[in-house]
């Protein structure tokens, strides 16, 4: 039998069916015992454990991972790219105290290629099966003519679930509270557009040049994978925020898109302002590359890129050394960057 007039389109279902039929097996990791049914139908299911919570306020988040997506096409690397999205939700509620519940992925591309497809789907999984959260379903669309060929987008939803008492939202920063800032493993899914024009159009590197200031490839650099900091949120908030005590945690801040300049201020109650201090953590190399080479105004080069720090912890300014020797006990570097001054909601370097 030849080709159906769909696939002559450009739209096999034969191949989609045929992914989609091993996903259950990709799938097994990304669970938990809250899910109900199989991964397929036309929703996914998930009992909450109410139980759990005297009043559980459900968090969700929606993203992508920007034109990080170019480098993993010039590279032919796509495992990393689910990684990169989960984590940047995960990061997303985990500011709010939210632990993460279930994942829902999109992938939409002019033609599904199966080596691609299951590289970009095994990463959904890993992320999802390091941060307990589970996939329960997802959208692949094929697309002929509407994307340029090789080339495909991603984004994903996430929820997850706080309880009301224990959301973090500010409450409490006041002048005096440190700031601790947490180690990004590069520029995380963010400010691609301005690193691919300095990297490739102003250097005129190639993705596979390697560089000895980064120790590896423009490609490895770029693609290195968005950290997740929901693990050791959870293990913070459980250690020092205490039911009917004190907060120690006040704020959390997810340095994504906005840098310190727009992240920050989210989390600050009226009157508050943050008072950053340059040179108080080693700004990785890439960023150091990127302000030089395209001759970047430092002020934008923290309002553009994390610059080193992926999340930033607002914290008791007398506990915030104990504080910093715990996340560090956790494997992450971290440093005391700032502190809240009194002012009108805005960062100032310092």
């Amino acid at each position: 039998m030849g080709k159906s007039a769909y696939a002559k389109a450009g739209v096999n279902l034969e191949v989609s069916n045929h992914l989609k039929s091993g996903l259950n097996k990709m799938l097994k990791a990304a669970s938990r015992p809250e899910v109900l049914g199989k991964v397929g139908g036309f929703g996914g299911l998930f009992a909450l454990k109410s139980s759990k919570y005297k009043q559980p306020i459900l968090v969700s988040s929606v993203d992508g991972v920007g034109t990080k997506l170019k480098v993993a096409f010039a590279m032919n690397r796509h495992h990393t790219i689910g990684q990169d999205l989960v984590n940047h939700c995960v990061d997303d509620i985990a500011v709010l105290g939210a632990e993460p519940l279930f994942f829902l992925d999109y992938l939409g591309t002019g033609e599904l290629k199966p080596k691609v497809f299951d590289e970009i789907i095994a990463g959904f999984a890993q992320g999802c099966a390091e941060n307990n959260c589970a996939l329960i379903g997802g959208e692949t669309a094929q697309m002929p003519g509407f994307y340029q060929k090789g080339e495909y987008d991603v984004s994903g939803t996430i929820v997850g679930v706080v309880d009301k008492a224990k959301m973090l939202d500010g409450r409490g920063i006041k002048p005096g509270d440190a700031i601790i800032g947490i180690a990004s493993s590069g520029l995380h899914t963010n400010g691609y557009s301005l690193a691919r024009k300095v990297f490739f159009e102003t250097l005129k590197l190639k993705p596979r040049t390697r560089v000895s200031e980064l120790g590896c490839s423009v490609g490895d650099e770029l693609l290195k994978v968005h950290r997740s900091y929901g693990p050791l949120v959870q293990a913070l908030l459980k250690s020092y925020n205490k039911p009917k005590a004190a907060r120690i945690i006040k704020g959390l801040a997810h340095i994504t898109g906005g840098g310190f300049i727009d992240n920050i201020p989210r989390v600050l109650p009226k009157k508050c302002a943050v008072k950053i201090e340059r040179g108080s953590w080693p700004v990785l190399p890439v960023f150091e590359l990127i302000e030089k080479h395209g001759k970047v105004d430092n002020l934008e080069m923290h309002q553009v890129f994390n610059m080193g720090i992926g999340m930033t912890a607002i914290v008791s300014g007398e506990r915030s050394d104990g504080v910093l020797r715990s996340i560090r006990r956790h494997g992450h570097e971290a440093w005391i960057i700032g502190e809240v001054t009194k002012g009108n909601g805005k960062v100032k370097l310092a």
